[in-house]
């Protein structure tokens, strides 16, 4: 991984709390590294990692397809002043990671020492960003020349070498509610507003259709096999949901906490699960489920379904859907006939919210006819018995 290093600064996670009034950005203080590198699949990861930690062990390392995924910085509702002149409406410099494919979110905020207010963006700051802003969207950039250029101009503005800033706990502005697109990437045209609306246009309207299905679907399947993806999305998304959305853990968690769970339901849940998930979410010397009481059952799974890794995958396959996977999804998770049409409509594949809908349907058929298969099957044990 060292040698496909692309680029690497200083940066903390941070928790948004959308419940509180006005929503609260929360910075975690732990002294971290945001890096990306290129994967042996020759796409872009982004990675978290606190700096006590390796590079093989950090708990955020994202499998990004070119185009979903954007880096920009936080600024409010009100537009900066001018270039120079760029702040976060926190007492820190706060940057979005955002997905077209899902809602999911992470924040960081920028642990390099500025030089001038703590939530003012420097020249460098800014370049920071667009630079993996940039690289996000598939573009090759020569990362040492980029920066070389602001150094030339006289600004290396809060460069890693200089310490680290402190940030405290911060309140955004209150949500905005005109959400008129923004220009990408960091710098005086980004946009800022209430963070849980940041990209919700390119979920409801699309991105660009011009990517392929094919690829969208081949980074699922991996995803599924332990990588962590997220997907494009289509020029005719739909207002259908998508699959983050569909699942939150306000939903999954509860539900996984229920009295009627048994080990056989436990148990049927990790056989679905992909084992790379089992080994990153448990902490214990043990990736066998089998080895594990029920009770540590359920914290592994709690575990799992906070993941981002999870989140990643599902974002992938709705994405996969979406751009015209379905036939092809349909067919590697063994749906057989139970998708409408084989995932085709007018000889072609179903694209949008519909193929998400249709999925889902054939998903439901699956399990009820699978449920149905169970049931009889043990009613036929009885009557030999």
């Amino acid at each position: 991984m060292e040698n496909n290093l692309i680029i690497t600064f200083k940066a903390g996670r941070c928790e948004f709390d959308a419940d509180s009034n006005p929503p609260k950005i929360t910075a975690d203080p732990t002294p971290g590294y945001i890096y990306l590198y290129t994967g042996d699949e020759e796409l872009v990861h982004f990675c978290w990692r606190p700096r006590s930690s390796s590079l093989s062990d950090a708990p955020i390392d994202l499998l990004m397809i070119p185009g979903d995924g954007t880096f920009q910085p936080y600024v409010g509702s009100t537009p900066p002043s001018s270039e120079d002149n760029v702040t976060s409406p926190t007492n820190g410099r706060i940057f979005i990671l955002k997905f077209s494919s899902s809602s999911q979110r992470h924040v960081f905020w920028l642990q390099s020492k500025s030089k001038g207010a703590p939530n003012w963006f420097s020249a460098k700051d800014k370049k920071l960003g667009q630079i993996v802003d940039m690289l996000l969207s598939g573009e090759e950039v020569d990362v040492q020349d980029e920066l070389n250029h602001i150094e030339q101009d006289g600004d290396g503005g809060g460069g890693d070498d200089d310490g680290d800033q402190e940030m405290q706990d911060a309140e955004p502005p209150e949500p905005r509610h005109d959400r008129s697109g923004s220009t990408g990437g960091a710098g005086a045209g980004a946009t800022g507003g209430d963070i849980r609306e940041e990209g919700e246009e390119a979920r409801e309207g699309g991105a660009d259709g011009g990517r392929a299905a094919a690829l969208a679907v081949q980074n699922f399947l991996k995803s599924l096999n332990g990588g962590n993806a997220s997907g494009s999305s289509s020029s005719s998304s739909g207002n259908f949901t998508t699959l983050p959305d569909l699942l939150p853990t306000s939903t999954t968690i509860p539900a996984l906490s229920a009295s009627t769970t048994t080990p056989e339901h436990l148990s049927s849940l990790f056989a679905n699960l992909p084992p790379e998930l089992l080994s990153l979410s448990s902490s214990s010397s043990t990736t066998n489920p089998a080895d594990l009481t029920p009770g540590q059952q359920k914290t592994l799974l709690t575990k799992i379904l906070r993941s981002p890794q999870l989140s990643q995958s599902m974002g992938s396959l709705t994405a996969a859907l979406r751009d015209g996977g379905l036939p092809m999804v349909g067919e590697a998770l063994g749906l057989g006939g139970k998708v409408k049409g084989g995932g085709y409509k007018g000889g072609m594949p179903m694209e949008g919210g519909e193929a998400v809908e249709a999925f889902l349907e054939g998903v439901k058929g699956f399990v009820e006819e699978e449920t149905k298969k169970n049931g009889e099957g043990q009613g036929d044990r009885m009557d030999e018995s």
